[in-house]
C-alpha cells in the first residue's frame, strides 16, 4: 500500500505514524508574530495531544499571552508526508506527563533537572489537520512532470486529506 493510499484510507493512524517518526516539528502560536520554532513533539494519539518541554522564559512561552491557538507543522521523514495541524495550546505542567516523557536530551535543556523552576509543558490539543501525502517514488514523480508538460495539465502528486480530531 502507498503513502497516498494509506492516507485516504487510515488518516489518523497514518499521521500520528509520521509524526512519531520525526524528531523535531516547527510550532507556533497564531497571532503573535513569531516565527515558527523547532520543537520536540511528544505524543499522546489517545488523546489527539501533544506535549512540548519549554522554558518559561521563551518567546514562545511568552506568545502564549496572545493567543491560545497554535500551528503545528512538519515533513515526513521519506519527504513525502506533510503537514500543518492547528489547534488549543495552554501550559500544563502535569508531573505525570513530565516523568513520562522525560529523557536525557530534554533534560541537556534544563540545569535544575525536572525540578527546574523554568521548565514547563506545553499541551497542544489538536483540533484539525491538513495532510498532503505521495507515493514518494521518484519515478513517479518524473513520470507525473513530463505528462503534464505534454498534456498542460497539473501533475498527479498524492493526496490531500483534512482530519477533524
Amino acid at each position: 500500500m502507498t503513502k497516498k493510499d494509506a492516507t485516504e484510507l487510515h488518516a489518523k493512524v497514518e499521521f500520528w505514524d509520521n509524526l512519531e517518526e520525526v524528531h523535531a516539528v516547527m510550532l507556533m502560536i497564531e497571532s503573535s508574530g513569531q516565527h515558527p520554532q523547532p520543537m520536540a513533539p511528544q505524543l499522546d494519539p489517545d488523546s489527539n495531544t501533544i506535549w512540548f518541554f519549554t522554558n518559561r522564559e521563551s518567546d514562545l512561552f511568552g506568545a502564549l499571552a496572545t493567543s491560545e491557538l497554535a500551528r503545528l507543522i512538519f515533513v515526513g521523514k521519506n519527504h513525502n508526508y506533510h503537514a500543518s495541524v492547528s489547534g488549543s495550546i495552554r501550559e500544563n505542567k502535569n508531573a505525570d506527563k513530565v516523568n513520562e516523557y522525560w529523557n536525557p536530551v530534554i533534560a541537556a535543556w534544563f540545569d535544575g533537572g525536572k525540578d527546574d523552576p523554568n521548565m514547563t509543558l506545553l499541551q497542544m490539543d489538536c483540533a484539525e489537520a491538513i495532510i498532503w501525502a505521495s507515493s514518494g517514488n521518484p519515478i513517479k514523480f518524473a513520470w507525473e512532470i513530463a505528462k503534464a508538460n505534454l498534456k498542460n495539465d497539473d501533475p498527479d502528486m498524492g493526496t490531500r486529506t483534512i482530519i477533524r480530531f
